[in-house]
């Protein structure tokens, strides 16, 4: 985010670390690449008119604190990343005078990999002078932004682990009954990408029903059942199996939906 921030045209005084010396190193390779000094809340001057919290959920409230503590802040932006928490995390710096915000990117963010801001979506809530500050920087960004209701965001942001960690998880559950196949998890991961980008694609372009196949669109009861079978060594990945089914039975097309149900609640 700095960096896409900094490429964007807006200035970044201070990277605000946590006082250890693995945080101060992190912060330090960050700051030279957007040209910041590295600081702690301690000795930070928060002289920008925008102060952006990025810290686990757990962290953000007890870092308004601490940030509110001995600054004034009227005439102030301050946002978080969060997606499950609201802009109330910040209320320390609201009542010293800040207009607060969350602003979210639904967008994966993980060591070694800088996505691409364009077109991404961001979630907001919170005051509107804040608002008014966060959707001239997606503008900036080039992502586009929407409201998200403060109490609807729990929801979003489970609705956001289901588009990529919980993915993962499908994928490496993946690999775990590609084993029962004899192929190795390296084997596993080259294999499944032609699929995997395919139904994608397929996806984006034809929606969800349309991108939809194998047995439970045909219908083919005996298949499924050869399937529950061998993923009886792997119970885990059984019971997301079942799960998912339903769920295909419920929401998708599926032939023989009516004995598609009586093998699944069989199982």
């Amino acid at each position: 985010m700095a960096q896409s921030l900094h490429g964007a045209g807006y200035p970044i005084t201070e990277i605000v670390t946590g006082g250890s010396a693995s945080s101060r190193k992190k912060g330090q390779v960050l700051a030279s690449k957007v040209g910041a000094r590295v600081v702690t809340t301690s000795d930070a001057a928060l002289n920008a008119g925008l102060v952006w919290v990025c810290v686990p959920d757990r962290e953000i409230a007890k870092v308004a604190r601490e940030l509110a503590a001995s600054r004034d802040w009227k005439s102030k932006v301050a946002v978080h990343a969060s997606g499950a928490l609201d802009s109330g995390e910040l209320k320390p710096l609201r009542e010293k005078g800040a207009a607060v915000a969350s602003l979210h990117p639904l967008m994966t963010f993980v060591a070694g990999a800088k996505p691409m801001l364009d077109g991404v979506p961001f979630a907001v809530e919170g005051d509107a002078a804040a608002v008014r500050v966060a959707r001239q920087i997606v503008r900036a960004l080039k992502g586009n932004i929407f409201a998200i209701p403060r109490d609807r965001k729990p929801a979003y942001h489970a609705w956001g682990g289901f588009t990529s960690p919980l993915l993962v998880a499908f994928l490496v559950t993946g690999e775990e009954v590609a084993r029962l196949a004899g192929i190795q998890p390296a084997q596993a991961r080259r294999r499944m990408l032609p699929i995997v980008r395919q139904t994608l694609c397929n996806y984006e372009k034809l929606g969800a029903a349309g991108a939809f196949s194998g047995p439970i669109v045909r219908g083919d009861i005996e298949t499924v059942r050869k399937h529950l079978q061998a993923l009886k060594k792997v119970p885990l990945a059984r019971e997301l199996y079942l799960a998912l089914a339903r769920s295909a039975i419920k929401n998708l097309p599926a032939g023989n939906r009516k004995a598609l149900r009586v093998v699944l609640n069989e199982s």
